[in-house]
């Protein structure tokens, strides 16, 4: 075929949508990925913990060796730094820079902006998990439970940490996320259920950590992972409720700009 006969000219419709949201999903896992402070928080610390709760045993975490309660309970810990923590922090600064605006308003929409970020914390997720599940497993891990189970209160969790994230970081300017979701997380690492099984803290402090999302997420974990439960009910109900006030909140006071 001669050169004539090429059609060279330039397509103006857009990209597919599917091919527009995964493209997007793959920027926003690069980004992550760069970033060192996001590392530190999604891998770095997991990882740390995973190590030195399993090795040192300055607090009890419960009968028989420490990674069975230890492994549930990083994962949450991981789950949450991922969705909630390093998202709501990520889309404070796009939001900040503009950002999401210019991708929201372009032909990707604010919905496949959003789908995108998603898909991209799923990523995340996946690479922490490919990461900590084997080292639990060199370093004794024997879980009880069935992955079907545990997958489902990890979707769960994810869903409840990403909306809320999503929320904060429409609702406030992007220094004042910063703060607030590393104060946050912080507060639930510390007294949140998420390291420290819920039956070792003081019964009212148990009861208020068990209402969070990072609460009802170890305690579901543990409970499958350490003591072979099925779907617990109330730790369900909680992840599903704080989803909705994930959704809820967003919904009402995202702000693009």
């Amino acid at each position: 075929m001669s050169i004539e006969h090429l059609d060279l000219s330039p397509r103006s419709a857009a990209a597919p949508r599917l091919r527009a949201i995964t493209s997007t999903a793959a920027l926003e896992l690069r980004l992550m990925l760069r970033n060192g402070e996001q590392l530190l928080l999604t891998l770095g610390i997991p990882l740390i913990l995973l190590i030195g709760l399993s090795k040192i045993h300055i607090v009890s975490l419960g009968p028989g060796p420490a990674i069975n309660w230890a492994a549930p309970g990083v994962m949450t810990l991981a789950v949450m730094s991922t969705a909630f923590t390093a998202q709501a922090i990520a889309t404070g600064f796009d939001r900040r820079s503009g950002a999401l605006t210019v991708l929201g308003n372009s032909p990707l929409g604010r919905g496949g902006l959003l789908a995108g970020k998603t898909l991209a914390v799923v990523g995340i997720e996946v690479i922490q998990f490919a990461i900590l599940v084997p080292l639990a497993f060199a370093l004794g891990w024997q879980p009880r439970g069935d992955l079907i189970t545990a997958l489902i209160y990890v979707v769960l969790g994810t869903a409840a940490f990403s909306a809320l994230g999503i929320a904060l970081a429409g609702a406030l300017r992007a220094e004042a996320v910063l703060a607030v979701a590393n104060a946050i997380w912080l507060v639930l690492l510390l007294v949140g259920g998420t390291i420290i099984p819920l039956d070792r803290y003081p019964h009212w402090l148990a009861v208020i950590a068990g209402g969070t999302p990072a609460g009802a997420l170890g305690a579901g974990l543990r409970s499958n992972l350490v003591h072979g439960d099925m779907l617990q009910p109330v730790w369900v109900i909680v992840l599903l409720v704080w989803g909705a006030i994930g959704v809820g909140a967003a919904a009402r006071t995202f702000k693009w700009e």
